[in-house]
């Protein structure tokens, strides 16, 4: 329930708080002192689209902050969902700037303004002529038939069904489409993987390959090549294995003279190794290489494979070719997985069906059990509140599932003897659709916790006894949900528990909204007022009187 109001700097609004009482809260004034502002107020605290051109000072910002109690409300897993602390009394506040830039807050953290619009919509129910009009809704119906029945369980045991199905539904789409492509891919596919299969191709094979055939293209001019160097290092007369032997034991001969020159020597004689050791590979590796076109040929005919399949699939590497391979091997045996799955989840969709028709089934069961009982208690209450003829009618027929169920309802109603019920549109007034939907909350009120009601004249076209029984209703109500109406009966207005009058105050550069909570006396004259006009009468303070006692005592 709304613990505190405060709006601040907004239209005739310069500064406002509210601290409504638990019950039934009335609200009277003068037609335009600023009630159906504050109504506009609490509309933006519960995210309708901001106005800049309604602040109070243009060069000051709006703010509208809303403390609620929201411990009975199971708004947790609500608050968890959108990332939000939750904590049993929540404030919501809406900031409006001078230059029209909107920001909404929940206990302090910024949110969207559709954030703020779902909370609210769970916080405060603002009920007016035009609000009726939802009650025209199927889908609104269905929903008050459910909190009537008190189906909340199978509801909700049934969403969990339905969207159950609805997901293995898209999978199962999902895996024949995934099906029907990769078949009209499967035969390219599987002769691209042959192709790159019967290839054998191994890692690193084409560097390898590049190079032997390089040296099998020039093997005379490498065999040649090879020769020379021998010969210059150990076969020649004067080759350079004797020529460091000589030097080595000239060497040898001056060592004693110092440590430098066997140093030297030692130097000399690494070198006189390392130049035996580079002549005996140089040998074997003149006498392997050998010019052989067969080899050469072979070699040529599988680089020249590789080079077409990397051109084929437009790349560079044998590894790049093997990555493609393993993609099309699983992309062919894809299909033959596909087919498996798509058994499965076939079975699991048709599971699923049979559970959202059972669920569904128990759900229809409930709601249609209730049609009856719901029809009569609409039909006492209407007659209570004079309207001795009204019939409501629950029409019903059933579809395929979907969201809320199998079951289309709607409520159909008429006002007078005689008349055939209609669709709401067209068979209720505004008064009788107004009190058609107070009878309906009054319903509802003994079998959910409804948010915060805010009824604004609600009394449209009623007076006398049925204005009277209107407020009891209301009052009772009250003991269970919070209420607040806006009235200008005094009837209804006897009725609460807290009074408030809202009025103008005329300052010098301009006019401002105020309310203030009236004491039992204030409230006698007010209720007087609003009997007779603004210098009431000995016997409209009376009937004012009265009408505090009568309602005092019921």
């Amino acid at each position: 329930m709304l613990v505190d109001l405060k709006i601040k700097n907004y239209a005739l609004i310069e500064k406002l708080e509210l601290q409504p009482s638990p019950l039934l809260n009335i609200i009277t004034g003068e037609t335009g002192a600023g009630k159906s502002i504050m109504l506009g107020a609490i509309g933006l605290l519960l995210g309708n689209r901001a106005d800049s051109k309604l602040l109070f000072n243009q060069d000051e910002k709006c703010v509208i902050e809303g403390s609620f109690n929201i411990s009975e409300y199971k708004l947790e897993p609500f608050f968890e969902e959108e990332d939000l602390d939750f904590e049993p009394v929540s404030i919501l506040r809406r900031e409006i700037s001078p230059s029209g830039k909107s920001r909404a807050f929940v206990n302090d953290t910024p949110v969207t303004l559709e954030t703020i619009r779902k909370i609210g919509e769970q916080l405060m129910d603002i009920h007016s002529q035009h609000d009726t009009l939802l009650l025209g809704d199927p889908a609104y119906q269905l929903n008050i038939l459910d909190l009537y029945a008190q189906n909340e369980d199978l509801r909700l045991e049934y969403g969990s069904a339905y969207r159950n199905y609805r997901k293995l539904e898209r999978e199962f789409k999902d895996l024949e489409a995934q099906l029907a492509q990769s078949e009209k891919e499967l035969d390219y596919n599987t002769y691209l993987l042959n192709e790159l299969a019967e290839a054998n191709l191994v890692a690193d094979e084409q560097e390898s390959h590049e190079v032997e055939l390089k040296q099998l293209e020039h093997a005379e001019e490498i065999k040649l090549k090879l020769t020379q160097a021998l010969q210059y290092l150990s076969e020649s007369e004067f080759n350079a294995s004797i020529a460091l032997k000589d030097a080595s034991h000239l060497l040898g001969q001056v060592t004693e003279y110092g440590e430098n020159f066997q140093t030297l020597k030692e130097r000399l004689d690494s070198c006189l190794i390392e130049l035996v050791d580079i002549s005996g590979e140089l040998e074997d590796a003149e006498r392997k290489t050998e010019a052989d076109p067969q080899r050469a040929e072979q070699l040529q005919e599988r680089l020249d494979l590789i080079y077409t399949l990397q051109r084929k699939h437009q790349v560079k590497t044998i590894e790049e070719l093997l990555a493609i391979q393993a993609e099309l091997e699983t992309k062919v045996g894809s299909v033959h997985n596909l087919d498996a799955a798509i058994s499965k989840t076939r079975k699991a969709l048709e599971e699923a069906l049979a559970e959202v028709e059972a669920r569904a089934q128990a759900l229809s069961q409930s709601r249609t059990s209730v049609f009856e009982t719901f029809q009569n208690e609409l039909h006492t209450l209407l007659f209570e509140l004079g309207m001795p003829n009204a019939r409501v009618v629950v029409e019903h027929k059933t579809s395929a599932p979907s969201p809320t169920g199998i079951d289309v309802v709607n409520i159909l109603f008429s006002a007078n003897k005689g008349a055939a019920p209609q669709t709401l549109s067209k068979a209720a007034s505004g008064g009788e659709f107004s009190r058609l939907m107070l009878c309906v909350k009054y319903l509802l009120a003994d079998k959910t916790a409804l948010p915060t009601i805010i009824f604004d004249e609600i009394d449209t076209g009623i007076s006398g006894e049925i204005a009277v029984k209107v407020g009891r209703m209301m009052q009772q109500m009250s003991h269970k949900h919070q209420l607040i109406c806006i009235s200008h009966l005094p009837q209804m207005a006897a009725q609460g528990d807290t009074h408030y009058f809202v009025y103008k105050e005329d300052r010098a550069d301009r006019t401002i909204s105020r309310i203030r909570q009236l004491s039992h006396e204030e409230r006698v004259k007010e209720i007087a007022q609003m009997i007779s006009g603004a210098n009431p009468s000995e016997n409209a303070f009376q009937s004012a009187k009265e009408l505090l006692a009568i309602s005092a005592t019921s």
